[in-house]
């Protein structure tokens, strides 16, 4: 029993037992902190200096910006690529061109990933990819947005297919997680191939210009194939996309002005489709009323006004954030407050081809609209429509299948959805732009508004075509059609108003809708005419 006791009993040994065990975990430990130093030096010294020559800041920096100090949290910057291929077996990376992790934007949690120029280009590895499909996961797990910085040579060559079925599981990602949380893209360099189309699929995309480019195939390969010469500015560079094809959402002089531009749309964001709208406190108050607005719509009808200056003086002070400030510009959409709660704003812009519709601004408005109705974000829409944009171009185009989007989108749209005619509501373009038949919530008009099939000259010329007096006749029509008092005698209107109570009789009514329920008869989804 004693010999039982004392085998049990601790065993002293000298100190210069444990030295070796000791002198391992410190190896150990170094080896850990250079890999880590290793990660964090990326491409070397040498090719962050190029980066910076480029007018460009590299990875980690650009997060640093991006990010509230110090909230940044690293996943797997060990991890190195499996590639075995053409001498790749000699040359790894800790990290191997991409940073993963989660951070957070004036307090609020989004995942990050930024991709490493400076490694192997940043081209997609397939482990590389399986660094940025975690984070997307973990996103969709948590309920938070997606950053993703993009500066990349493409896929990388050496993996062959392995890199395309990187693309493909991230683009696969991108669809999933598409209305369950947001998805921003900053491209932050060039960005070809196959690789566009992750960018394409996220909520919204932001480049810098003369550093980022976005093209499906680069100029060498277009002068080939169609024996065009064109410049990679011309062919996919900021202008381009934020001006004429609309792939971009707004451009940036400088690396710097574009992350604060990221992080100035996050508040305006939920952080996933089962949040709350965001609220920030406001000192505008809500029953503010502004008299400018009762002479801000000329007397003459065929004089523009800007409306950016009507939505200006309605939200809350300086809240707008415009979307597509470049791209379609007679149509107007972006992010506002009103009472401090975020908003979608929509609006025809008079400055602009007098605010008609044409495919360009339907497919902007439409995109935008389903983004605030996937994340519970209300509509805000202000109309001075004359009609859609008459001509051969728009019609051979398909004015009438894309019009058909602004339309579909409006009549989906489950939240709550808040119209204020300031003039013109003629035709289609009335039904189209949140009427009230489409289910809106409130709908009301200044008393400057003018609702019906067309305006006075053209409905005199087709009615009183031999008419003598056609002059009589179109200040008839105008008195008997023209005025909002028709439409609300026929319900169609929820109120007339006074134009400086605009902003108070919103913010009332958005609190009302506050426990507005909606739901859509079930399906799978629906047939939106792409």
């Amino acid at each position: 029993m004693f010999s039982t006791i004392i085998k049990r009993l601790p065993v002293h040994r000298p100190q210069t037992f444990y030295r070796p065990l000791l002198l391992q975990s410190q190896a150990y430990s170094k080896a850990i902190e250079d890999k880590r130093r290793e990660s964090i030096l990326g491409g070397g010294k040498e090719k962050q200096d190029a980066q910076h020559e480029k007018g460009k800041l590299t990875a980690r920096e650009r997060l640093n910006l991006l990010l509230d100090e110090g909230s940044f949290r690293e996943y797997d910057a060990f991890i190195e690529h499996r590639c075995t291929d053409f001498g790749m077996e000699d040359k790894k990376i800790a990290g191997d061109g991409v940073i993963t992790g989660h951070g957070t934007v004036y307090g609020r949690r989004v995942f990050v990933y930024s991709q490493d120029f400076t490694v192997f280009g940043g081209s997609l590895s397939r482990t590389n990819a399986d660094k940025i499909l975690k984070v997307m996961d973990q996103a969709m797990l948590v309920g938070a947005p997606i950053i993703g910085l993009e500066d990349s040579g493409g896929a990388r060559i050496q993996e062959g297919v392995d890199s395309l079925a990187g693309y493909a599981d991230i683009f696969q990602k991108n669809v999933l997680a598409s209305g369950v949380v947001p998805q921003i893209s900053l491209i932050m360099g060039p960005c070809a191939g196959g690789a566009v189309y992750s960018p394409a699929l996220t909520d919204f995309t932001f480049m810098v210009q003369d550093t980022s480019y976005m093209f499906v195939t680069g100029p060498d390969v277009v002068k080939a194939v169609t024996n065009e010469k064109v410049s990679q500015e011309v062919l996919g560079g900021a202008r381009t996309h934020t001006t004429k094809s609309g792939v971009a959402h707004n451009s940036f002089s400088n690396e710097l002005e574009a992350l604060q531009g990221v992080r100035d749309l996050i508040p305006y964001l939920p952080l996933s489709n089962k949040e709350a709208v965001p609220y920030k406190a406001s000192s505008d108050p809500i029953q503010r009323e502004d008299p400018a607005l009762d002479d801000i719509i000329p007397s003459n009808s065929s004089i523009a006004y800007d409306m950016k200056e009507v939505i200006s003086r309605i939200v809350d002070y300086h809240s707008f954030y415009e979307i597509s400030p470049k791209f379609a510009t007679n149509m107007l959409v972006g992010f506002a407050r009103l009472g401090g709660t975020s908003v979608g704003v929509v609006a025809n812009q008079p400055l602009v081809s007098s605010g008609a519709l044409d495919i360009d601004a339907s497919i902007k408005a439409a995109r935008f609209i389903r983004f605030c109705d996937a994340f519970n974000i209300p509509l805000v829409t202000f109309v001075d429509v004359p009609g859609f944009l008459p001509g051969t171009n728009q019609e051979h185009s398909g004015i009438i299948r894309h019009g058909a989007k602004l339309l579909h989108a409006y009549c989906e749209a489950t939240v709550p959805k808040l119209t204020v005619i300031t003039r013109k509501a003629y035709g289609g373009a009335y039904i189209v732009m949140s009427s009230k038949h489409l289910r809106g919530d409130y709908n009301v008009a200044w008393p400057t508004a003018e609702i019906a099939v067309m305006g006075a000259a053209g409905a005199v010329e087709i009615v009183f075509r031999n008419h003598a007096d056609k002059v009589g006749m179109r200040k008839e029509y105008k008195e008997k059609f023209t005025t909002p008092l028709a439409a609300a005698k026929r319900g169609y209107l929820d109120d007339i108003i006074k134009p400086r109570e605009t902003r108070g009789r919103l913010i009332e009514q958005l609190e009302m809708l506050k426990t507005k329920s909606l739901q859509n008869p079930w399906k799978k989804h629906g047939c939106i005419p792409l």
